[in-house]
């Protein structure tokens, strides 16, 4: 279960377009913190009017959302493309890769989201806006893994599995940005993603048959 990309010219200008004011609002959040952040100037820096803005997006902090989408989006296919059977052993893998830069645009998309994710401790409707988007991921997530786990699983394991994955990477994200940790390496996001992961995993039954009723 692949996200979906778009189909016409039309939408695929209208996301490229969202994706490159997400860019530049993450960086000025990250930069400058949210107070000194506006619609306005989050605006100008994309090269779009006030009004392009909107048409897009309700609030300054709506602007994010794509952006944090996508890294949603690529864990999902990631976990998609794995095979069938129990995912939580994939889970680990999956976390370590996606979670560690490998060149310099890696590294600077962990700033952004330090900064971000730093920037919300000060504007709570930021950090609703990634709260909702960890909260999309995790609701597509459960269909994928309730796909890897076959029909006759219990859904309430996937639910669990879902969940677990899903917190594993945001308490990773937050723990790291509150600190100094470095990009890769023990303490990186990566690395408390995963502890993370087998914190809660632990506590999770193996994959199971549906209950009888």
């Amino acid at each position: 279960m692949e996200p979906k990309a778009p189909t016409t010219l039309t939408a695929r200008r209208k996301q490229a377009t969202q994706l490159e004011i997400a860019r530049v609002a993450a960086v000025l959040f990250a930069e400058h913190g949210a107070d000194q952040v506006t619609a306005e100037s989050i605006a100008t820096a994309a090269g779009v009017s006030l009004r392009t803005f909107y048409r897009y997006f309700r609030t300054k902090e709506d602007a994010v959302g794509p952006l944090l989408t996508v890294g949603a989006d690529e864990w999902q296919a990631a976990l998609a493309a794995t095979q069938p059977g129990d995912p939580a052993s994939a889970i680990p893998a999956i976390i370590a890769r996606l979670l560690t830069p490998v060149d310099a645009e890696g590294h600077e998309g962990l700033r952004w989201i330090r900064g971000l994710l730093r920037a919300g401790a000060d504007d709570p409707a930021l950090m609703t806006v990634w709260y909702r988007v960890n909260h999309d991921s995790e609701a597509r997530l459960l269909d994928i893994i309730g796909e890897l786990l076959g029909a006759d699983a219990d859904p309430f394991d996937a639910r669990v599995l879902a969940a677990a994955a899903t917190d594993a990477i945001r308490v990773g994200l937050e723990a790291w940005a509150v600190g100094d940790g470095p990009d890769t390496g023990p303490g990186s996001p990566a690395d408390l993603a995963g502890r993370a992961f087998a914190a809660l995993a632990a506590t999770r039954p193996a994959a199971g048959r549906r209950t009888p009723a």
